[in-house]
């Protein structure tokens, strides 16, 4: 059954989907426009990457106060909120004309996100009790949210090319608009789930600074290089801020993110693996969209076609998992998925300069998508599992924060392997070599991936640790009775 009848669950699924999708799609979709996009505004070369990196931080640093806002002001609230504010700065980006308009545009943009993405999950969440609908529904928002990111370099090379580099940005509006619309057609307003607390300030300014701070030492590697003292200076510094936080949660009468969340197998051992699996992931787009364009010569628009078998390999998985975890547990399709996808990456390994993408390409993407689509589709279910809908918010802040931080840390450190492997040869074969690296070690994350689904996860379904006997009892939150 669905937790309430006012609600027109397939509507609440299609915005939470549509939503996803957007935001998916802008991690990776303005990566292949970066060459038009320096040339059309005068781009400094070290400055560019900000265009990429600024989204990731602003994204990553408020995710959990995003999720936690959902739970305090309203989840159709917070989603409505992100949405607007995510189209308007989509709007700015498209219409920039100087460097810096593009990167405070791009900073709206992951702000509106980190306010989007947990909400669009926390409403799926409370629209469907848990059980095989909940599985359904996460599947499709786990395809929607999979498509969206590879089909963003197909988006950003045919746009690019095609369109030019504005519509990377612009392409963003009625995507919007139409997730808009659908609220309006079936999302009903909702009142606040804890309505009696209140935000944790102190909190959300350690996690929002620790997290930010983690996110840009990382990102920034690029640039300053792992051995950088301003590197370490900002790790260290990001160290203790979120030291801090989780002292200050400890203490806290309403924190941002109840520590007790953790202590159930469920909750922690889905962060640790979708935060693993982001890595390997991110990973993999990263190293085959340069191994295809610097190694084997393909243009942007044909790098972003030969994704489409990616693509096309994730939806299949997550469908797969769909069936799997709805009869069974999460767990059950987690632990063959990692291990698929780890076998695709090493396959991907493998790639040779004197390659080709039918014989290089193809066959790895299909493995590697069809086990992420299984790791990616469960996942959001296991880090759900048993998690009371006043905490919806916060439970889907962790989890897409452990994404985000997954893929920037993952990226960012296996970029940073092969870059040191390949020292400065620039030559198809040294690349080739250096790409190749990268995908074995991502090989690696996602079977420690799948060591974590088998000793951490449980084999059956349990509910997390209780929300202490301190905090106001769930309302209905139409009727504002206790439930």
């Amino acid at each position: 059954m669905y937790r309430n009848s006012r609600e027109k669950p397939g509507v609440v699924l299609a915005a939470a989907a549509v939503a996803q999708f957007v935001v998916a799609l802008d991690l990776s979709v303005v990566n292949v426009a970066l060459p038009a996009i320096r040339t059309a505004l005068g781009f400094a070369p070290l400055d560019l990457s900000w265009v990429v990196h600024v989204y990731a931080l602003t994204f990553g640093g408020f995710l959990l106060l995003g999720g936690r806002a959902c739970d305090l002001y309203g989840r159709r609230r917070m989603f409505v909120l992100g949405l607007v504010v995510f189209g308007l700065c989509s709007l700015a980006g498209g219409l920039a004309q100087t460097p810096w308009e593009l990167i405070a545009a791009r900073a709206g943009q992951g702000l509106g996100a980190a306010a989007a993405a947990p909400a669009a999950l926390a409403m799926l969440t409370t629209t469907f009790t848990e059980g095989p609908r909940r599985v359904r529904a996460l599947g499709v928002w786990s395809a929607v949210n999979a498509a969206g990111g590879a089909l963003g370099v197909l988006a950003g090379g045919l746009l690019t090319e095609y369109a030019g580099w504005r519509w990377v940005m612009l392409v963003n509006l009625p995507i919007v608009a139409a997730a808009l619309a659908l609220v309006a057609a079936g999302v009903p307003a909702t009142a606040a789930s804890a309505p009696r607390e209140r935000l944790d300030a102190l909190g959300a300014a350690l996690a929002t600074g620790g997290v930010g701070l983690l996110v840009l030492g990382v990102v920034r590697t690029d640039t300053l290089g792992w051995d950088s003292p301003l590197t370490w200076g900002t790790l260290a510094a990001a160290a203790v801020l979120l030291a801090a936080f989780v002292f200050a949660e400890s203490r806290a009468d309403a924190p941002l993110l109840r520590l007790g969340l953790l202590r159930s197998r469920w909750v922690a051992g889905a962060n640790v693996l979708v935060f693993l699996a982001a890595a390997g992931q991110f990973t993999a787009f990263y190293f085959v969209s340069l191994y295809m364009q610097q190694v084997l010569g393909m243009g942007a628009a044909a790098t972003g076609i030969a994704f489409l078998p990616f693509s096309l390999g994730l939806v299949a998985g997550t469908v797969v998992a769909t069936r799997i975890t709805a009869a069974r547990t999460p767990r059950a399709s987690l632990v063959p998925g990692a291990l698929l996808a780890a076998a695709g990456l090493a396959w991907f390994a493998l790639i040779s300069p004197d390659g080709s993408f039918l014989t290089d390409v193809l066959g790895p993407s299909l493995v590697t998508s069809v086990g992420a689509g299984l790791v990616l589709a469960p996942v959001a279910a296991a880090a759900t599992t048993g998690v009371a809908a006043r905490e919806a918010g916060m439970a889907s802040g962790l989890m897409n924060s452990s994404r985000q931080l997954g893929g920037s840390i993952g990226l960012a450190v296996l970029a940073t392997l092969a870059a040191h492997h390949t020292g400065t040869a620039t030559d198809p074969a040294a690349l080739n070599d250096g790409y190749g690296l990268g995908l074995a070690v991502a090989a690696a994350v996602f079977v420690l991936a799948a060591v974590v689904a088998i000793g951490v996860l449980p084999r059956r379904r349990r509910p997390v640790a209780p929300v202490p006997q301190t905090t106001a009892p769930e309302e209905n939150e139409l009727e504002g009775t206790p439930s």
